[in-house]
């Protein structure tokens, strides 16, 4: 008599819920990711933009002459001093990267970060592509948690692009030396380099609000354009409301209201004063906005 045919094995999916080999953390690569967004036009497009405004304003200087203070300033840290770095922009390559700065932090520098974070996810589903990934499968977690990186740092890079080549450009034309202050005094040429750095560290984190602004939108709209574009307009508000006094100290709730505070990092005194304030508005708003974004695109009907 034959031995009785034994049952065939069931898997326990209660405890093995994976597939063999799947690792949900190893899905979309930040490494892969990176090249993906690295390769698009409009990040070259981005980049070729921000290294050339240097260039251009050495043309221009060099066609009206030496700056001689009729420049408007920016506002200053608080909302009430001002500044005019161009009146000192042509006196040493450190005072034409910080000009550079100046120039471009109020809306310049406010593309690339709506653009690389504005783009991420609109653009998938733009291109009815973001079904696919999901189907791969990508967690929706992962998906944004890796698109958000990336941006991120693109948006970081293209914020050091521009003072790394202005410093190079700067050198050629005008010199190596101290950063003379338009109050007077100059910072040794040691402490140069470091002072810019905690400019362009602050600059970063009060675009932050514009970078959660963009991703939240790319997570609501399937139109790259209208995430971008929805983040800049929303940020230009935000400086309008900041130029109406009327508002009083409601305006130290705005993240415009303190987007020059890194003008403090350019004095012979360093005060932590005023960007502490900035980053703090900054941080705050850009985690709520960062955590609806998670919370809508977890709940959200992925058709496109």
């Amino acid at each position: 008599m034959s031995a009785p045919t034994q049952p065939p094995e069931v898997r326990d999916d209660t405890e093995h819920p994976e597939a063999a080999g799947y690792r949900a953390r190893r899905t979309l690569p930040l490494r892969v990711e990176a090249m993906r967004q690295l390769r698009r036009r409009r990040t070259l497009l981005m980049g070729g933009i921000l290294a050339a405004l240097p260039f251009i304003l050495i043309i221009a200087f060099a066609i009206g002459g030496t700056p001689d203070g009729e420049g408007g300033g920016g506002g200053g840290g608080r909302g009430g001093g001002r500044i005019n770095l161009m009146d000192v922009a042509t006196e040493s390559a450190a005072n034409f990267a910080a000009t550079s700065l100046f120039v471009s932090a109020g809306f310049l520098l406010v593309v690339p970060v709506a653009l690389f974070c504005g783009d991420t996810v609109a653009s998938e589903a733009s291109w009815s592509s973001l079904r696919y990934l999901l189907a791969a499968p990508v967690p929706r977690v992962r998906l944004l948690w890796s698109k958000l990186v990336v941006a991120l740092g693109f948006s970081l890079a293209a914020m050091v692009l521009l003072p790394l080549v202005a410093l190079a450009a700067g050198t050629a034309a005008y010199g190596w030396g101290p950063l003379k202050l338009p109050t007077g005094g100059a910072l040794s040429a040691g402490d140069t380099v470091p002072r810019l750095a905690i400019v362009v560290a602050f600059i970063f984190v009060s675009q932050l609000v514009t970078a959660g602004l963009a991703f939240w939108l790319s997570t609501k709209t399937d139109a790259p354009l209208g995430a971008v574009g929805g983040a800049v307009g929303l940020t230009i508000v935000g400086n309008v409301l900041d130029a109406v006094t009327a508002l009083g100290s409601w305006r130290d709730f705005l993240p415009a209201h303190w987007q020059f505070a890194w003008a403090d990092a350019l004095q012979p005194q360093l005060e932590w004063g005023g960007m502490i304030k900035g980053a703090a508005v900054s941080v705050t708003y850009a985690l709520i906005l960062f955590a609806l974004a998670f919370r809508g695109f977890s709940r959200k009907d992925i058709v496109s």
